[in-house]
């Protein structure tokens, strides 16, 4: 199915296909088809799924809370991409763009705060938004369901520390790998890990922690 979205886009699947993706993040260990085809039935539609309130959905579904924050996040999203400004499409495809990008925007990054930013399979950038804090697990699957709503294909991880070390970086090694390893799901690529501090950058995949 992803590979059916990714090249012909969204019309070639069917909402309950749609759903039955959202649904995987939230239940990674389960088939997702019957779920996602019975609150089809029951509420009309994707978009009638994905309006109706969480408390409604926990009640006829008994879905645990981080399914429920998963299929929360469409609207969130819907609602960012339409209040977005038009803006020019940056190209992140090397060092040099990448390190000109970074030196442009590490001033708007607090320290402790992770970043994401998604990319398309031409290494354009979709989006660079912060990441709730939270679990290593829920923050993989928040961040592989903002992948699936931008259509990203790859994903360059940023984190600031006011005092980086052997115990932040491996920190950012391990939600990193956590992220890896979910974003194999859905064939997105971690291209790499930037951790910053002092307004310099240590590549994680470069010095082998990835």
């Amino acid at each position: 199915m992803r590979a059916r979205l990714l090249g012909a886009g969204a019309d070639s699947l069917a909402d309950y296909e749609i759903l039955e993706m959202l649904l995987f993040l939230g239940i990674p260990r389960r088939d997702t088809k019957p779920l996602a085809k019975a609150m089809i039935n029951r509420y009309g539609s994707l978009d009638g799924v994905l309006r109706t309130d969480r408390e409604t959905v926990a009640v006829d579904f008994d879905l645990a809370p981080d399914c429920l924050d998963i299929l929360g996040l469409p609207r969130i999203a819907a609602a960012r991409l339409a209040e977005a400004e038009p803006r020019e499409t940056l190209t992140l495809g090397d060092w040099t763009q990448l390190g000109a990008y970074l030196d442009r925007s590490a001033t708007q990054i607090e320290p402790g705060q992770w970043r994401m930013l998604y990319l398309d399979n031409r290494n354009r950038l979709l989006a660079d938004e912060a990441v709730l804090p939270g679990s290593r697990a829920l923050v993989g699957r928040a961040v592989l369901a903002r992948a699936l709503a931008l259509h990203a294909t790859a994903l360059i991880a940023l984190h600031v520390e006011a005092r980086a070390g052997a115990a932040s970086l491996q920190e950012a090694a391990a939600l990193s790998a956590e992220l890896g390893r979910a974003s194999t799901l859905l064939s997105v690529v971690l291209h790499d890990t930037m951790v910053g501090c002092g307004g310099g950058w240590t590549s994680l995949r470069q010095r082998g922690m990835l």
